[in-house]
C-alpha cells in the first residue's frame, strides 16, 4: 500500500463533527505524507478520488461517503486495484463498524497508517449499484414511512442532508406549518405484509403466495450471499427461511429496499450477484 495518502473529507463529516475530523487529520498528517481535499459536492468528490494518482485514498466520512467512493471506483472499473481506507465520522456508521473499521477517530486513523488490507466481497445489482454490508427489504408499512421522507424505525440520528444544512430543516418545518397536511398515500400493495418471489441461484426460496415480513441479504462466506426470509404466520412465529448462493433475485409489486445507508425503489425486480474479493479495505492489523 502507498505511503502517500489522499485524504478526502466529506462535507457532512465536516459539518456534523468537526472535532473528530480535526483529530483524524492531525493523526494522519503526523504519520504519513498527506494531501487533504475538501470537496463541496458529489462531483468534486468524484473528481478528487479519480485523480488520486499513486496516493492511497482515505475517506473521512460516514457510511454514505464510503458507499459513494466504492460506487465510483466500481463504475470506473478501478475498484479491484485500489485499497480504500475510511475514518468513520458522521451520522451513520453501522456499515463501517460491520466491516471491521473502528468508529473512534484516533483508532480509525491509526488503522489507516498501521493496518492491513482486507479483501471483501461485494453485492452488485442489475443496475450496477453496489452493496457493502447488506440489504434489507422492509415491511411495506416501513417502506411507506421511508417514502414520505421519515427515518427508518430503529435508525437514530438526523438525515445526512439536514445534518449538513440545519437551515433546510427549519425551512421544511416552516413550509409544513403553512401547507395543510394531506392524508398520506398507502404504500404500494397496502399496509399489510409484502408478497415477494425470492430465488437463490435460480431455486425458489419463497413465492408470492406466502406473505413475508422481511428479507435480508448479506455477504457471507467467501463468494456467496446469505439470504434470510421471514414469513408471516398466524399465531406462533414462523421459522425463517435461509439459503446461500451467488445470485439473489427478488420480484414483487413495487417494493423498496435499504442497502447500506440508502433506500432505493420502488422496483418490481432486482437481482444481486456476489463478486468475490472485489475490493480492499484497510482494517486494524491482527496478531
Amino acid at each position: 500500500m502507498s505511503d502517500q495518502l489522499l485524504v478526502i473529507i466529506d462535507p457532512v463529516a465536516r459539518r456534523t463533527d468537526g472535532e473528530s475530523v480535526r483529530i483524524a487529520k492531525d493523526v494522519l498528517s503526523a504519520g504519513a505524507a498527506t494531501k487533504v481535499c475538501l470537496p463541496e459536492s458529489p462531483e468534486e468528490f468524484a473528481r478528487m478520488l479519480l485523480r488520486r494518482g499513486s496516493r492511497r485514498p482515505v475517506v473521512v466520512g460516514d457510511d454514505r461517503a464510503l458507499v459513494h467512493a466504492v460506487s465510483l471506483l466500481h463504475r470506473h472499473r478501478e475498484l479491484a486495484g485500489c485499497v480504500l481506507s475510511v475514518v468513520p465520522v458522521g451520522p451513520a456508521l453501522s456499515v463501517a463498524r460491520t466491516l471491521g473499521v473502528p468508529t473512534g477517530a484516533v483508532a480509525a486513523a491509526r488503522a489507516v497508517l498501521d493496518g492491513a488490507e482486507r479483501r471483501l466481497d461485494l453485492l452488485v445489482d442489475d443496475s450496477d449499484g453496489v452493496v457493502l454490508g447488506g440489504l434489507r427489504i422492509p415491511p411495506v408499512r416501513e417502506a411507506a414511512q421511508v417514502a414520505r421522507g421519515g427515518p427508518v424505525p430503529g435508525e437514530g440520528g438526523a438525515e445526512p442532508e439536514t445534518a449538513a444544512w440545519p437551515w433546510l430543516r427549519s425551512c421544511r418545518s416552516f413550509v409544513h406549518a403553512l401547507v395543510p397536511a394531506r392524508p398520506s398515500r398507502p404504500a404500494p400493495g397496502g399496509e399489510g405484509p409484502a408478497r415477494l418471489r425470492v430465488e437463490v441461484d435460480g431455486e425458489l426460496l419463497v413465492g408470492t403466495e406466502q406473505p413475508v415480513s422481511a428479507v435480508s441479504v448479506t455477504p457471507g462466506a467467501t463468494g456467496v450471499a446469505e439470504v434470510e426470509v421471514r414469513p408471516v404466520s398466524v399465531g406462533s412465529a414462523a421459522t425463517p427461511l435461509r439459503a446461500a448462493g451467488r445470485r439473489v433475485t427478488v420480484t414483487g409489486a413495487d417494493f423498496r429496499y435499504r442497502a447500506d445507508a440508502a433506500v432505493s425503489g420502488p422496483v418490481r425486480r432486482r437481482e444481486w450477484t456476489v463478486v468475490e474479493d472485489a475490493w480492499g479495505l484497510t482494517v486494524p492489523a491482527t496478531g
